[in-house]
């Protein structure tokens, strides 16, 4: 089964999918293997990857480029967050096509203004488009798209911008209206409260989407128990445990003198060396190379 129909398979069969972030194929290998529903081409991930801060930075060319690595090396649905569109509904058109063609499943859209400042960044610049101009966005996503299995998740970001629910609710029902097929509500509250609020007030004929960074005590059973969030997106975890685990190797061999008490506590490099299928292609060469 192609990957977008398999995920709009698994989203009428599971009450919750699970979604984890990458930001090179290694990571997505590894949430593959860990066992998650798809993967996250995050935007956050990539900019972090880069060193750069999430504030439209990293190109549309650089995001397709990691996405369809990603894509060559796993069997996962990818999520594309492919933030404000890179611009207009002209920009949308261009993007959808784009995406789809690289290997993405569904792309999340966030009505934003270009270019954004990253959600959870503290006193960052939250300024949203006109409703009327998002829902273009929207319609000419759904209209571009080839595959009618291909999501268009609309993200508002109007409980960031602190617009309050009312704002955001009436924005999820517009972009609804133009066509969303999924709902994408983010919050930066250090609890759920606002992501549960808007859940239980959401009466909406599409399902929500959220990304528990902030609030990370919502988990899986009190999300499953609103009833109509069908996705978690854990948004930008796989940076954060590659820096935490290289931060602290690196900081212990300078202050070791040596790798000899590293060594020990890291992956060996024959699990390195399975992760990139040595053994098929050492396979290969021998029974193609003469």
């Amino acid at each position: 089964m192609r990957p977008a129909r398999h995920l709009r398979a698994r989203m009428s069969e599971a009450s919750l999918l699970h979604v984890m972030a990458a930001h090179s194929p290694l990571s997505a290998i590894l949430a593959e293997e860990a066992g998650f529903d798809g993967v996250w081409a995050s935007g956050f991930e990539l900019s972090a990857l880069y060193g750069l801060a999430d504030m439209s930075l990293i190109s549309m060319t650089q995001h397709l480029d990691m996405l369809r690595a990603i894509a060559g090396r796993t069997t996962l649905p990818i999520i594309a967050d492919i933030d404000t569109g890179y611009g207009n509904a002209i920009n949308v058109i261009h993007a959808i096509s784009e995406y789809e063609r690289a290997g993405a499943s569904a792309v999340v859209i966030e009505d934003k203004t270009f270019p954004k400042v990253t959600s959870l960044a503290a006193d960052g610049r939250q300024e949203l488009l006109r409703v009327e101009e998002f829902q273009g966005k929207i319609e000419a996503a759904v209209t571009t798209r080839r595959n009618p299995d291909f999501l268009v998740i609309a993200r508002t970001e109007a409980l960031i911008a602190g617009l309050g629910e009312a704002e955001a609710l009436r924005r999820a029902r517009a972009y609804v209206e133009a066509g969303a097929d999924m709902i994408l509500i983010h919050s930066k509250k250090k609890n759920p409260s606002e992501i549960e609020s808007f859940s239980r007030a959401w009466n909406g004929p599409v399902p929500l989407v959220i990304v528990p960074n902030a609030y990370p005590d919502l988990d899986a059973e009190r999300v499953k128990a609103l009833g109509n969030v069908r996705m978690m997106i854990y948004g930008n975890y796989g940076i954060r445990a590659a820096a935490t685990a290289m931060q602290q190797a690196f900081r212990r061999i300078i202050a070791d003198g040596g790798v000899q008490n590293v060594h020990k506590d890291i992956l060996p490099v024959e699990e390195i060396f399975r992760l990139q299928k040595m053994r098929e292609v050492k396979a290969a060469e021998a029974r193609f190379l003469r």
